[in-house]
């Protein structure tokens, strides 16, 4: 089985349920997008969300990926750093009790969160306070912490810094790694497109993208856009909701058909997704059965508020992905 290790922002989420979207509104939010905020719109939002209920758990895209491979049994690693406060120890502890092998510098900025409004359709719009998060340079990565993984899986976010973005894929070439990217946000396609672009043809061999992120990257859509970014790596997947998701890889199109379930909130569902795909490949698994793998991950992890899910969800999960 291969082993999987993680880049990204080191959050711990703060998930809330709006009333409706008036509050996205009010606070200037696009709807479904992610926003980097600084500590004055921290305090906005922290002002008009006051009433509502909160739920705190570790976020990040790519530790959500990691944190869901170790629950299906895959020896994983993660890259991060974190601030020396209560929000940091929160962050480094949850990995550790999931069987995650931590690679967490320490910065002297406040460690970062991210609040997730979710409005009635559950749709989520994400603000991201990065603080140490953001702290994470080229010169903290060294060779040792890519030895013996066999995939590097990178979130995008991290395209805010493009010199640490280009160190880790060189160094993971270096440890003759695989090198796995989820777009993460249409916004931040858009904001660093031709970046994002040359990256992906030099360096990663798979791509996750939603129906957003495809469309900005590509100008195509469903499995036209799957085909045109399969064109740029060796597997390229699109992610489309309630349609499934399309696998483009050597020529060849596969359409996921989604599961149909209650949705009550879809944070977390790429990074679910991307974690049952990374799973089948770690077992050589074909195309296809990753792609369902990635299906039920994603359809299990909407039915609740969050990334995370309990351990009965996890244990029908894992039921269910041993059958392939």
């Amino acid at each position: 089985m291969k082993k999987i290790l993680g880049i990204g922002n080191a959050l711990v989420d703060i998930l809330m349920i709006l009333r409706s979207d008036r509050a996205l509104d009010k606070l200037q939010l696009p709807k479904g997008s992610m926003q980097l905020i600084d500590e004055t719109t921290l305090e906005k939002i922290q002002d008009e969300t006051l009433l509502l209920n909160k739920h705190i758990a570790t976020g990040g895209s790519a530790a959500n990926t990691i944190i869901s491979l170790a629950r299906l049994g895959v020896n994983v690693g993660f890259i991060g750093k974190i601030g020396n406060d209560s929000v940091g120890e929160f962050f480094n502890g949850d990995l550790f009790e999931n069987g995650v092998l931590t690679f967490l510098s320490y910065s002297m900025l406040p460690s970062g969160r991210c609040h997730v409004l979710i409005s009635p359709d559950s749709e989520r719009t994400m603000c991201t306070y990065l603080g140490a998060a953001a702290n994470l340079q080229a010169n903290d990565l060294k060779i040792n912490m890519f030895k013996g993984f066999d995939i590097l899986h990178i979130e995008g976010y991290l395209v805010n810094d493009q010199n640490l973005l280009l160190a880790a894929a060189r160094l993971a070439k270096r440890a003759k790694m695989k090198i796995s990217i989820d777009l993460a946000s249409y916004n931040v396609v858009e904001d660093n497109l031709s970046f994002l672009t040359d990256f992906v043809k030099q360096y990663v061999d798979i791509v996750f993208a939603n129906e957003k992120e495809a469309f900005v990257f590509t100008k195509q859509r469903n499995e036209k856009a799957a085909e045109k970014i399969g064109n740029f790596c060796e597997i390229a997947i699109v992610k489309v909701g309630r349609r499934g998701s399309y696998i483009y890889s050597k020529g060849h199109c596969t359409h996921i058909p989604s599961v149909k379930v209650n949705s009550i909130d879809t944070t977390g569902a790429g990074d679910l997704y991307a974690a049952g795909f990374l799973y089948g490949l770690s077992h050589e698994l074909p195309l296809d059965q990753c792609g369902k793998i990635g299906t039920i991950c994603a359809g299990h992890v909407i039915r609740c508020v969050g990334a995370k899910m309990d351990d009965r969800t996890w244990k029908i999960i894992n039921e269910t992905v041993n059958t392939f």
